[in-house]
């Protein structure tokens, strides 16, 4: 078994949005903004090798929308996603699975490219799969939530047969076990995957950063936050127990971490890549 971090490219949001209802003046000694109080963050993807599956967990956000759209998401060229793919060893019809956390534009958009004659797959060997609620929840978006769901990132997806739901929490294979949680949206697949000795927690945006281990550090784009304050405090101290590794999705600094136990709270501890585990 391996796994690989895959970058999409990193892009800006705004900081505030990031770290909710947590001032500037706390949350920066931890993830610096610039001028503009806009902050650099990652789309890290990861591909998993376990058996005959090659998985894939998240997409990133993909090229297809308008320029415009890309113009108020501050894109950085630093990396693409096939081309991180390619740096493995492996091509885009090697993968046999593509795991979507959720649906928002930022995790899915990757697996569909646009051209002339209509929306064509990126993987064209893989069933993708999300949950089952996560599904109906896109189907019909709250206002406060709709901006961030994009048909045309999975509906060609789920017309071709090519989609697929994650009905309950379980196995996914051997060594992945999916787990669900609602505090960011309904139905976020957070992946378990048992490795060498370990057990690597794929983040997504239950905890998007290393910068957002502290419980109330929870991003304005939770749809329930007290529920993810709840579900984080839970994890955080069953990750602790069991020393998981935290592989963040979304942190351009920091790729994996461990935790620690501090006098103001279950914080990080140490910081790595995960291919220091080979």
């Amino acid at each position: 078994m391996k796994l690989y971090s895959i970058e999409a490219g990193n892009y800006k949001i705004d900081g505030g949005a990031a770290f909710g209802t947590v001032p500037k003046s706390i949350w920066e000694k931890l993830y610096k903004a610039d001028k503009d109080n806009l902050i650099v963050i990652s789309q890290r993807c990861l591909l998993i090798e376990d058996a005959e599956h090659i998985i894939l967990v998240d997409t990133g956000m993909g090229n297809k929308q308008s320029e415009k759209f890309y113009s108020y998401q501050h894109l950085l060229d630093d990396y693409d996603l096939i081309h991180s793919i390619e740096q493995t060893g492996y091509s885009p019809d090697k993968i046999t699975d593509v795991i979507f956390t959720h649906l928002h534009y930022d995790h899915c958009g990757g697996a569909l490219l646009k051209n002339d004659s209509g929306y064509v797959t990126v993987f064209n060997n893989a069933i993708h799969w999300c949950s089952r609620v996560q599904w109906e929840w896109a189907q019909k978006p709250n206002k406060r939530e709709q901006a961030a769901y994009f048909q045309e990132n999975y509906m060609p997806l789920y017309k071709s047969g090519q989609l697929k739901f994650i009905e309950k929490e379980g196995n996914f294979t051997n060594n992945v076990y999916l787990k669900l949680f609602n505090g960011h949206t309904w139905g976020q697949i957070i992946p378990f995957i048992k490795y060498k000795n370990y057990v690597v927690v794929y983040t997504s945006d239950f905890i998007p950063s290393s910068a957002h281990i502290p419980i109330h550090y929870i991003a304005s784009f939770d749809i329930q936050p007290l529920i993810s304050m709840q579900e984080k405090e839970a994890f955080l101290e069953e990750a602790l127990s069991n020393n998981y590794i935290l592989f963040f999705e979304h942190d351009s600094c920091v790729e994996c971490c461990t935790l620690k136990m501090t006098p103001k709270g279950i914080r990080v501890d140490k910081l790595f890549k995960i291919s220091d585990l080979y």
